[in-house]
């Protein structure tokens, strides 16, 4: 059976402009908004850099550095542990052959890409509290970690498809160990899909918000965080201003990790 283009169903358009206007529409109004010179909300006062410049130098700049601090040092540190492990993890499912329990490993390092964020957010409170560790730093990082591993794994996983085994095997058969093998050229070959792995993982980790309230304790804040803590007692223009410097941020590291992903699907 031939398959039908989409633009071929009639009202697809339309439905998908909607949903897009939904999704969008939010945004485009946050950024819009963060360049408004007045304090107002619904009045348009002109562009200016005002909340900008708030940001970094207003009454509470040291809450949001120190929160920006805390969540750029835990994404760095969760996206490169858990791309370290991601990795292992796809040469273990793809270049070890077929293993008791294959399909039951899988699943375990897709799930968190299938179980809503709020039921994961409970059970690792609910962990960490059955163990006996205080929540903070150290407990956003280990969830952190958690969650990032599926991301990082996926990229990692389909760069690892596309090179084939006879590079190592050569390698092998000029007398190189395992370990050279591995350093020297399938690393270099899978590196796009590393580093499209971590920046994935390191813009999911930056952006998260509902495990990262739920097990970071008492005192301990993220920019994320931090900006729900301030929406709470009213919506400021300030706040808009962090939103769309997020916003930036998250666009130019998940294009980037779809450029780097792509120019290496196009590699050996």
């Amino acid at each position: 059976m031939a398959l039908r283009s989409v633009r071929h169903y009639p009202g697809f358009f339309s439905v998908a402009l909607i949903c897009l206007i939904i999704l969008y529409a939010p945004l485009v109004v946050v950024m819009i908004y963060s360049f408004n010179a007045s304090p107002s909300l619904t009045n348009w006062g002109g562009v200016s850099l005002r909340w900008y410049f708030d940001v970094f130098t207003g009454p509470e700049a040291p809450r949001f550095k120190a929160a920006a601090w805390n969540s750029l040092t835990i994404a760095i540190l969760a996206s490169t542990i858990a791309t370290g492990i991601a990795t292992a993890a796809a040469l273990a499912m793809l270049r070890s052959g077929k293993f008791k329990g294959r399909s039951l490993t899988f699943a375990l390092i897709n799930l968190p890409l299938m179980v809503p964020e709020i039921v994961i957010a409970v059970a690792t409170l609910i962990f960490f509290t059955m163990v006996g560790i205080t929540t903070g730093y150290l407990t956003i990082l280990i969830a952190h970690i958690t969650f990032c591993i599926p991301f990082a794994y996926l990229p990692i996983a389909a760069r690892l498809q596309g090179i084939d085994g006879s590079y190592e095997a050569a390698a092998r058969d000029l007398y190189a160990t395992r370990l050279q093998s591995f350093f020297l050229v399938l690393l270099p070959l899978l590196a796009p899909g590393v580093v499209s792995g971590f920046l994935l993982a390191f813009i999911i980790s930056l952006d998260d918000f509902i495990i990262t309230n739920f097990v970071k304790g008492a005192g301990m804040e993220t920019l994320p965080t931090a900006i729900f803590g301030s929406v709470k007692q009213g919506i400021k223009p300030n706040i808009m201003a962090i939103s769309t410097l997020m916003l930036a941020v998250s666009i130019l590291f998940v294009t980037l990790s779809y450029l780097i992903n792509r120019k290496g699907r196009k590699g050996p």
